[in-house]
């Protein structure tokens, strides 16, 4: 099963390590120093054409991504729980 994450983004459920809210993880010193460090090793897709919401954690075959989405996290769970792919999204 695929998680639409915004745009023409997709990525497996087997895949992902963690869905983040911005609002609430961005608080923390970690979290902002995390991010960051993503961001400069070229590790992190946006995938959001309005504010971003959340941030999905991704690991498949050792290599990691960071996908910002505006998607909110209560959205992404209920997606990931209930809804097929739509047939026009483009899957990793």
């Amino acid at each position: 099963m695929y998680l639409h994450l915004g745009r023409d983004v997709a990525v497996s459920i087997k895949t992902i390590i963690g869905v983040f809210d911005l609002d609430t993880s961005s608080s923390s010193k970690i979290t902002r120093a995390f991010l960051a460090k993503s961001e400069k090793s070229g590790h992190v897709v946006n995938v959001s054409d309005d504010v971003p919401k959340s941030f999905v954690l991704c690991e498949e075959k050792g290599k990691r991504s960071l996908y910002i989405s505006q998607i909110s996290t209560a959205t992404l769970l209920k997606r990931a729980e209930s809804d097929p792919l739509p047939d026009n999204i483009l899957q990793d």
